[in-house]
């Protein structure tokens, strides 16, 4: 079973993975981007998510060996390695189990630590949406605003919404599995694991993600890491100041030896 990307650009690999819930399309603006500036981009769906392969088993060593696979799909070597939040952590993992795949190493907003599971209300929100009942995105957004009241995150999930066929929508992620392991999304990455190569953490100044107290266990596991705040931003700091995320990005992945 194969993952499905959307691949932009051509130049040195840049591989970016989304985070719990998300899918390669909210990185295409600045897949896009990327792509201009000369790189050759994978935006990833990691399994039970987007378009890529529904299955049973949800951990980060088989997100990482799913990566590995992928790499090797596509004759990928001395990668750049983007990943946001979950996708950060597979991108932690991925780097110290197989480190002369990647070449720099950059997460987004998540740290090595555990995190407590915290996305009850949205999975009940989203298992509580009846598509026999449900027949447009504006009703289902109503529905879940039952749940989730942010309007900017509904709108992140409800990306998710497809018409599986003519008057019948459905959900691209397999969230029956995911609410099953959703424990394991916050997992921390194992106590011996080390990359020393370039790595660069981005924290949102507004996130709670990635705190002080978090960063003599990043220089453990990483002992090369920068942390870099990017200004008025949350969680989904990619998407709340792109412009200056995406410099953050471009000044380390070109300046960085």
């Amino acid at each position: 079973m194969k993952l499905h990307s959307q691949i932009i650009g051509k130049g040195k690999p840049f591989v970016i993975l989304h985070g719990f819930l998300g899918m390669s399309d909210n990185w295409k603006t600045l897949g896009n981007k990327f792509g201009d500036a000369g790189f050759e981009i994978h935006l990833v769906d990691q399994r039970n998510h987007g378009r890529s392969f529904h299955s049973e088993d949800f951990n980060y060593e088989v997100l990482s060996k799913d990566l590995k696979t992928y790499c090797e799909d596509h004759d990928l070597e001395d990668i750049i390695l983007l990943g946001h939040s979950m996708g950060g952590k597979t991108a932690m993992l991925f780097a110290t189990e197989f480190p002369k795949l990647v070449s720099k190493l950059l997460i987004a907003d998540i740290s090595p630590r555990f995190y407590p599971t915290h996305h009850d209300a949205i999975l009940e929100g989203l298992s509580s949406l009846d598509f026999q009942e449900l027949k447009s995105r504006g009703a289902a957004d109503k529905q879940l605003s039952k749940y989730v009241q942010e309007a900017g995150t509904r709108m992140f999930l409800l990306k998710n919404l497809y018409w599986i066929e003519k008057g019948k929508l459905a959900l691209r992620i397999n969230l029956d599995v995911l609410k099953e392991h959703v424990s394991e999304v916050g997992e921390a990455l194992p106590i011996h694991s080390k990359f020393e190569k370039p790595t660069l953490f981005l924290r949102g100044d507004k996130s709670e993600y990635v705190m002080p107290t978090d960063e003599k266990l990043i220089k453990q596991h990483f002992p090369l890491a920068e942390i870099k705040t990017i200004r008025n931003a949350g969680h989904w700091l990619h998407a709340e100041n792109p412009e200056d995320f995406y410099d953050a990005v471009i000044n380390f992945i070109t300046l960085t030896n």
